[in-house]
């Protein structure tokens, strides 16, 4: 038995020496292919380089040339004005010569304005000096800079790990900036890539269960926006790495910032029959959903199965409870999460051919009959848009007509702390209406729908503005609203 171990063991070992002599040699080769490649990319780079030159050389040959062609173009005009004004001078002494052998005083009298030809001669007017000089010494060039500069050409080094600024980075409006700076300079750095993922861990990123990275590449600038995110867990891990033309360098530290907002889903064991559910999306199905049965059947019998994310002690399993579903003409379905505190907002879309839907929040469990807005646990909008449209905010069987348009979007911010629910123009931010009430009972998001669907927004955090116009609202006192629930 111990020589049947001994020789498993040495078979075993011969097997890893082999693979490892077969992955030595598949190394080689590949040192030598890529040794190859290396070589060829710095031929093309010196090729690049010579190029470059070649051209530059010629660029500025033709410019001492353009500059000589301008040069000798000077100089051979004033020779050729020179030489006309020498003929004409030598005429003039040719004639001047003749008048001092003439005898006669008649002929005398017709050359006696001789002295003033002389005088206006064009060889008096000419300036003696060469307009251009003979040097190019203007055009010498001085390489001694290049040169050097080309001595130190080196391979590229690995770039730095990024710094990220933590105090710069900033989250709010559903967006993510983060700002970083190199630790020294690095002219060579050619982009920046980020990296983030989202978590539900404080600190460090953790590598068992995280998901995977997702990438921004080609960024230019030390700092990068990510726009449009769904904040469905409560942090996001974040980090940055530099590259040059040829190598990428070590990620930046990542940092972990927080990204908590409200996040829900549509609870279908809620809802009226006549309503389908799906997440986040609720419509009007006026087969009462007969073609589910088979479906929601099977999801009754498995019912009494705990789901691992929603355990009975989480927040969305308690926010249901044993309540029965939305009856009669209450075509109305709950969110899954209850709002015990905090400061909370999600939006919500109307199709175009709804005819009536309400917004709110209600008390946990009301009744099977019980509508929103009719009851003193339940405050909503309602839009009706039956023959006219009608818009209107509802609480304990009371109803105040809001003499606004009826937005595309309608953006809900409940403050449950501070006693106040509005609602906003999810677009424009503009205030709706808000209901201001001492909240005795955790909340649950509420929905009616009557033909045509509803989709609702989630994992949103209060817009910048919201908080604004909450703080100016605040600072003013008093109420908006004549539903208040005291």
């Amino acid at each position: 038995e111990t020589l049947q171990r001994i020789v498993s063991t040495l078979v075993n070992k011969n097997d890893e020496i082999h693979n490892f002599i077969d992955m030595l040699n598949h190394t080689i080769s590949s040192v030598q292919v890529n040794s190859s490649n290396a070589i060829s990319e710095l031929d093309e780079e010196f090729d690049g380089l010579y190029s470059v030159l070649h051209e530059m050389k010629g660029s500025m040959a033709n410019t001492i040339q353009q500059e000589e062609a301008r040069k000798i173009q000077a100089l051979q005009d004033q020779l050729s004005q020179c030489s006309r004004a020498l003929e004409s001078s030598e005429e003039l002494l040719e004639l001047a010569v003749q008048s001092l052998d003439i005898k006669n005083p008649m002929e005398l009298l017709e050359v006696e304005n001789i002295d003033w030809i002389v005088t206006v001669a064009s060889a008096f007017r000419l300036s003696l000096k060469p307009k251009v000089s003979d040097s190019m010494t203007h055009m010498m060039v001085d390489f001694a800079l290049e040169k050097r500069m080309l001595q130190a050409v080196k391979f590229l080094p690995v770039p730095k790990a990024p710094e990220i600024d933590v105090a710069a980075c900033l989250v709010a409006d559903n967006c993510i900036t983060i700002s970083w700076r190199m630790p020294e300079e690095d002219s060579r750095i050619d982009h920046f890539v980020l990296e983030y993922r989202k978590t539900n861990f404080d600190g460090l990123p953790r590598l068992k269960g995280e998901q995977h990275w997702e990438l921004v590449d080609y960024i230019k600038a030390t700092q990068y926006t990510l726009s449009g995110l769904k904040f469905d867990t409560k942090y996001m891990n974040l980090r940055v790495q530099a590259c040059n033309k040829a190598v990428a360098g070590e990620y930046s530290d990542p940092v972990t910032l927080e990204t908590k907002a409200f996040l829900f889903s549509l609870d279908s064991t809620s809802s009226h029959v006549n309503l389908k559910v799906e997440d986040t999306y609720v419509e009007w199905d006026p087969t009462g959903g007969k073609g589910q049965e088979k479906i929601k059947g099977k999801e009754n019998k498995n019912s009494n199965t705990a789901s691992p994310k929603r355990s009975s002690n989480s927040p969305r399993a308690s926010a249901r409870g044993g309540r029965d579903r939305f009856a009669g003409e209450s075509y109305t379905v709950l969110g899954d999460t209850a709002i015990e505190s905090g400061q909370h907002y999600w939006e919500v879309r109307a199709q175009k051919d709804c005819k009536s839907y309400s917004v709110g929040v209600t008390y946990r469990n009301p009744g099977k009959f019980d509508q929103l807005g009719k009851t003193n646990s339940s405050w909503c909008i309602h839009i009706n848009n039956w023959l006219q449209t009608t818009f209107s905010a509802k609480h304990n069987n009371k109803a105040k007509t809001l003499d606004i348009p009826v937005p595309d979007r309608i953006g809900v911010y409940c403050d449950y702390d501070g006693g106040q629910l509005s609602f906003y123009n999810a677009s424009s931010k503009a205030l709706l209406h808000t209901f201001r009430a001492k909240f005795t009972q955790p909340l649950l998001p509420g929905f009616m729908i009557w033909c045509g669907g509803l989709t609702v927004s989630t994992g949103l955090q209060v817009p910048s503005a919201v908080k604004t116009l909450q703080k100016s609202e605040n600072g003013l006192g008093g109420s908006t609203s004549s539903l208040n629930n005291a």
